[in-house]
């Protein structure tokens, strides 16, 4: 015990300097909420040290609210919420590897206030994998990612696009996805509705696309996607449910989705995820307004793509196959380990 103490630890500062400047002055305020249980991020090994990772300041509603009020000095009509609900750093050895690898769990989840309503916007809810094999020092390496990732998902909350009536009262904001949960009926209906699903939400709401249908080959592999009588991409698609079973469509095919406890889930790997298509090209989820934002790829209009959730180029990219969950409200990939 008092050799574990007498480890000098060191401190690796995550750093949030990026300019968040929303280029279409639509944005009034960013308002941050810390709900984190535990504010303590965490410490890791890292070479011969044990080092921290923290934030520069210790006020992180006033640090993170001041840098949007530094970067943006046109100011429009919309009050951007940003909650941290998750943030922990710690070292896994999954059962199929010989070492640990390091890891962050992040949870940011962001709304548009309008009096003392909440619409929400979209969420990235993930963990970040570093492989020390492969990177010198983890704990620089995974403080660059949160920044990155903070800064990339606040840009992209500036061009909300909210459904209008469907909103979260003020006295319930800090259990929004139990409150939004409740019309999730893709999860609560005994059977899903056999079709075509263009969409997550449509796929959240139960509401198949009848201007769609699905073209298979002799050996009953489905090969195509009809759109009233013309072949289209299957990238257009999200999943299809057939004789009450639904499957997912990703980069290297269609992956069944099974449901447990914490809902929908497919079996896969961060490679296949990011993956090359089966028609070439990488597939990055789309980001609400035709933002650019490759490294959070589908973190808030996770619905828009076959590939939704994917996040382009954030952390090692691991062959270990295991649950990878379906984000309840955007339908991106949850990725646990």
């Amino acid at each position: 015990m008092l050799s574990s103490l007498c480890v000098a630890q060191k401190k690796e500062i995550i750093q949030l300097k990026d300019n968040i400047k929303d280029r279409k002055g639509l944005t009034r305020s960013l308002i941050f909420i810390d709900n984190r249980p535990d504010k303590n991020i965490g410490a890791i090994h890292d070479k011969k040290d044990i080092v921290e990772l923290t934030f520069a300041n210790d006020d992180l509603k006033g640090f993170i609210e001041n840098w949007f009020k530094e970067d943006n000095k046109t100011l429009g009509n919309n009050d951007i919420v940003l909650m941290l609900e998750e943030l922990k750093i710690y070292e896994e050895q999954d059962s199929n590897r010989t070492f640990p690898y390091v890891k962050v769990r992040i949870k940011l989840s962001s709304f548009i206030k309008r009096n003392d309503k909440y619409y929400f916007i979209g969420r990235y809810n993930n963990v970040i994998v570093s492989n020390p094999n492969i990177t010198v020092h983890p704990s620089i390496f995974l403080a660059g990612e949160i920044a990155e990732i903070f800064a990339q998902f606040i840009k992209a909350s500036y061009y909300p696009n909210i459904t209008p009536g469907y909103f979260i009262p003020e006295s319930e904001i800090n259990r929004y996805e139990e409150y939004l949960s409740k019309g999730y009926k893709a999860f609560s209906n005994d059977a899903l509705k056999d079709g075509v699903y263009t969409s997550f939400q449509k796929f959240h709401n139960q509401e198949p696309d009848p201007d769609y249908s699905l073209k298979k080959n002799k050996k009953g592999k489905v090969v195509q996607l009809i759109y009233n009588d013309l072949e289209t991409s299957l990238y257009k698609m999200y999943c299809y449910v057939e004789n009450g079973k639904a499957y997912k469509t990703t980069p290297v095919g269609f992956d069944e989705m099974n449901k447990d406890a914490k809902g929908f889930y497919i079996y896969s790997s961060r490679t296949n995820l990011f993956a090359a298509s089966q028609t070439g090209g990488l597939f990055v989820g789309a980001v609400a307004g035709g933002l650019v934002g490759a490294l959070i790829g589908a973190a808030i209009d996770s619905s828009s793509d076959a590939n939704a959730g994917a996040v382009q180029g954030v952390g090692f990219r691991s062959t270990m196959e295991s649950n990878v969950y379906l984000d309840s409200l955007t339908g991106g990939y949850v990725f646990e380990k």
